[in-house]
């Protein structure tokens, strides 16, 4: 059986916009609404974990590749997907969760992850080795040397392929297909709010490919550069903490004419949240086949969460009870364990009051695994079920929501309120990847 990405190119290269969207979440309300829409669209669903969400440590999600693969297994169940629905992936797969070690170690443990995931069943890896390492001689805010990144990029690949010759053709049924390269900023980096980034130039692609291509031949992996099917670029989109910078087909025409160099390659997309549906689409069309996005699904879980404690407040009017204050506990928890934002949110006490539950780059989704976060979570959906919510507020707060009520193809529960309202995110990459469109409710009135 054929790695099913695989099919998603050759459409491409035969001047299809096809493509597939790259759910980078390892929450597991994300996963179901992400499965919940390829059951409906009678799709492929590709889902990705980040070398920092998942590795053999256990990321900061407490996973592990297989640990991962139980809980995306279990969403399928419950999703009513087949197993063949279901693709798995690592996004930035290399060093970077290790990057303060040195080289040696930090390599070691990147290609130990890179191992973990074949065995696992991953059918995508990105290979990614970007980012200097402890003990490289670069200057700080300066890039690691391409021949160097290419190198690295080859030491990840020839850990995957001997993982994969031990295990036949791996736990998917079929052998992965690598992704090379690398977005600008690098991963973690700052975008400035005022400026959108470089658009990656025709010669810059060239040269990652041939270094790329280069290092995989010298270290005897001629068939393994057969299965790289994408290289990432930086088509020019990106999201900061409070601004969005759209596509721009022009600006990147000369990268997707270039494409045209390349009969066996197609492009992925990071950094593609909150694109409007029409600038995805206009991606894919450009050769933008695999679409990543993360943190736009989960900014609108929290924002479905904290619609619901509005409820919760409008509801305890004049009743009493004790309210969860879910928007408190994880402010208090952020404040408490700020590893994961204080490198990212400056300014005043406002400003930073403001990143901490509003940010676009949502890095409230790194908390949702705490203990107070989820008796908070736990307490909030639990007093909306035993009250229930009236249509008036599901109106009110959820408007794309109401009319599904009304028309019972969604319960008034909260979950599957806040489920939905993440789904919404996925259907604008339904509409990218296959140009359909479910028709949207409107709200009432």
């Amino acid at each position: 059986m054929d790695n099913p990405l695989l099919d998603v190119v050759r459409r491409q290269k035969a001047g299809i916009p096809a493509g597939s969207a790259s759910i980078c979440s390892a929450l597991p309300l994300v996963l179901e609404a992400a499965m919940q829409e390829a059951s409906q669209a009678g799709s492929l669903v590709l889902l990705e974990s980040t070398c920092n969400q998942v590795n053999q440590f256990g990321g900061y999600t407490g996973m592990r590749p297989f640990d991962f693969r139980a809980v995306v297994t279990e969403a399928a169940v419950k999703a009513g997907l087949s197993p063949e629905q279901v693709v798995l992936g690592g996004d930035h797969l290399g060093p970077y969760p290790w990057r303060s070690e040195t080289a040696a170690s930090a390599m070691e443990k990147a290609c130990a992850l890179a191992r973990e995931c074949v065995r696992a069943g991953y059918a995508k890896l990105h290979l990614d080795a970007s980012m200097p390492l402890g003990d490289d001689a670069v200057a700080h805010g300066q890039p690691l040397p391409l021949e160097l990144s290419a190198e690295r990029t080859a030491m990840l690949c020839r850990a995957a392929e001997e993982e994969l010759r031990a295990a036949g053709r791996g736990a998917a049924g079929f052998e992965p297909v690598y992704v090379i390269g690398t977005e600008v900023p690098v991963p973690g980096g700052v975008v400035d709010e005022g400026e959108a980034p470089a658009v990656t130039t025709p010669a810059e692609l060239s040269r990652t490919v041939a270094a790329v291509e280069a290092a995989f031949k010298r270290h005897g992996l001629s068939d393994a550069w057969q299965r790289v099917v994408a290289v990432v670029v930086q088509p020019g989109v990106e999201f900061g903490d409070r601004s969005i910078f759209p596509y721009d087909p022009e600006r990147a025409r000369s990268l997707a004419a270039a494409l045209r160099g390349y009969p066996r390659l197609v492009f992925e997309g990071h950094s593609t949240d909150y694109q409007l549906p029409e600038h995805l689409r206009r991606m894919v069309a450009d050769g933008i086949a695999f679409l990543k996005v993360g943190p736009a699904l989960s900014f609108a879980m929290r924002e479905g969460l904290f619609l619901l404690s509005h409820i919760e407040d409008d509801l305890r009017a004049g009743l009493g009870g004790e309210a969860s204050g879910l928007p408190q506990a994880l402010e208090r928890v952020m404040r408490k364990r700020p590893e994961h934002w204080q490198r990212y949110y400056h300014g005043s006490e406002a400003d930073i009051r403001f990143s901490l539950l509003y940010s676009l780059s949502d890095r409230i989704r790194y908390y949702w695994g705490d203990p107070e976060v989820g008796r908070a979570r736990e307490m909030l959906i639990s007093n909306l079920r035993s009250r229930g919510i009236p249509l008036p507020l599901v109106s009110q707060y959820f408007p794309a929501q109401a009319s599904r009520v009304l028309s019972g193809a969604l319960a008034a529960d909260p979950e599957a309120l806040v489920r939905d309202r993440v789904r919404d995110v996925v259907r604008t990459y339904t509409f990218a990847v296959t140009g359909r469109a479910e028709e949207h409710s409107r709200p009432i009135g």
